[in-house]
């Protein structure tokens, strides 16, 4: 079947009343801000150096877990007509070349959303593409594809968006969270399912019926924000071990399919809602015995740029309070993922940074308007950000996945809107001043 004539069955299928669970919304997962709080002058309550043995927020330790065609008598001879017209056999899907673990660093990717309108979907892909970049981010919601219980699987948009992306030649990166009903974890609050063992499941399911199709899988969103796990308090040792069965449930399906671990939320803030991102790494290595191997291929990121240009020392930022007096308000927050990496012996694993990018957003009531710049300057921004990465971070960084191409429901009442580098418009496609900066930059 045509991709035109599968976009419109898509489309007769697909009800207008739904709501997505991964379409991000004011405070709605995959939206750049982590915790609200945060971003308005957080306190910092120190980090302990070492967890104590009675802390009860100490990452607990780890517990292993057992885990041609064939011709009819009588069929003409190879020179006659073919009895059957061979086009109404259908397709098998493209299957991309296999590509390496290790990425070029770095690698050029945007955040799209892909799920519900099939046309947009094709294209913002083209729109990716036409802007010479390798990679989409789309985000696969664990309750919309296997939501009525376990095993009963809806693969219907998933084909579409792994059959399109293929077609266009982009790799995927597909985000992984938004646990059923059936699963627990709090629902319908974002959180890690009651059984491990059923996000593995899933994984599996999703990793064999897309072998070789989709290039990586970033495991859960930015589990050191309450918020993304279930309301609960930030664990790093149970996340751990929800990423060792994530892991081999992968691999099993996939041997060369990447994984990357959640994106941490870059913050300082130690409450019940939210554990920094350094303190959080640290307590994920100690958890996984000082060691990455069976967990990840790649560490997951995040690094909004905040009030200051990409270049600037994250100590200038932790020294000025009207830049948000913490290292993690500056890009190069990731500077220091990276040194605890280098601490634990994964210097030669590469980070993906998963969300990156600056707001615009000007509305005086909004927690965002603070660290707002222009159109102007995030455009000039976002590409310093890529050639500061290119001269300072290779060989270590991989995959820079920016944010994002709009959604067209999106309006200015969105904080997702003022982070867009593109118009929330279809069918006309309208880009920022950033969209065209990125396009025309060096690669």
């Amino acid at each position: 079947m045509g991709v035109l004539a599968l976009i419109m069955v898509v489309l007769a299928a697909c009800s207008p009343a739904v709501t997505p669970s991964n379409a991000p919304g004011p405070g709605a997962a995959g939206s750049p801000e982590g915790d609200p709080t945060r971003t308005l002058r957080p306190t910092f309550t120190p980090q302990p150096t070492e967890p104590a043995q009675d802390d009860p927020t100490a990452a607990p330790a780890v517990t292993s877990q057992p885990e041609g065609e064939t011709v009819a008598p009588g069929a003409a001879t190879p020179e006659a007509e073919p009895t059957e017209d061979p086009t109404d056999a259908p397709a098998e899907p493209a299957v991309p070349a296999p590509k390496p673990l290790r990425m070029e660093s770095p690698e050029y990717g945007m955040q799209a959303f892909l799920w519900w309108r099939p046309e947009v979907a094709s294209r913002d892909l083209q729109v990716i593409r036409d802007a010479e970049f390798g990679w989409v981010k789309v985000g696969f919601g664990w309750r919309d594809i296997e939501g009525a219980a376990k095993g009963a699987f809806d693969w219907s948009r998933t084909d579409l968006i792994v059959q399109l992306a293929n077609e266009t030649g982009l790799d995927i990166v597909a985000r992984i969270d938004h646990q059923p009903q059936w699963a627990g974890g709090n629902f319908p609050v974002n959180g890690p399912p009651d059984d491990y063992q059923d996000l593995a499941d899933f994984l599996y399911a999703v990793a064999d019926r897309y072998r070789g199709r989709i290039r990586a899988y970033e495991v859960w969103n930015e589990p050191n924000l309450a918020r993304e796990w279930g309301g609960q308090l930030p664990d790093p040792g149970k996340y751990a071990e929800l990423l060792r069965l994530s892991y081999a449930a992968i691999k099993r399906a996939d041997a060369n399919a990447m994984v990357i671990s959640a994106g941490l939320s870059p913050t300082g803030t130690w409450n019940d809602e939210s554990r920094p991102d350094d303190w959080y790494l640290e307590s994920m290595y100690i958890a996984m015995g000082n060691s990455s191997d069976g967990y990840l291929d790649v560490l997951g990121a995040h690094g909004a740029g905040y009030k200051s240009p990409p270049e600037r020392d994250p100590a200038e930022v932790a020294a000025n309070p009207d830049l948000g007096g913490h290292r993690a308000f500056s890009f190069r927050r990731v500077e220091d993922l990276r040194d605890i990496m280098v601490r634990y012996g994964d210097a030669d694993k590469q980070i993906a940074l998963l969300e990156f990018g600056w707001t615009s957003d000007p509305r005086p009531e909004s927690p965002y308007n603070w660290h707002a710049v222009s159109e102007e300057t995030k455009a000039e921004y976002l590409v310093r950000a890529y050639q500061f990465a290119r001269e300072n971070w290779s060989p270590w960084i991989g995959l820079m996945s920016l944010i994002y191409i709009a959604d067209p429901d999106w309006t200015p009442e969105h904080e997702q809107y003022w982070w867009a580098i593109t118009e929330p418009s279809y069918p006309e496609f309208v880009p920022r001043p950033a969209y065209t900066a990125l396009k025309n930059m060096a690669k």
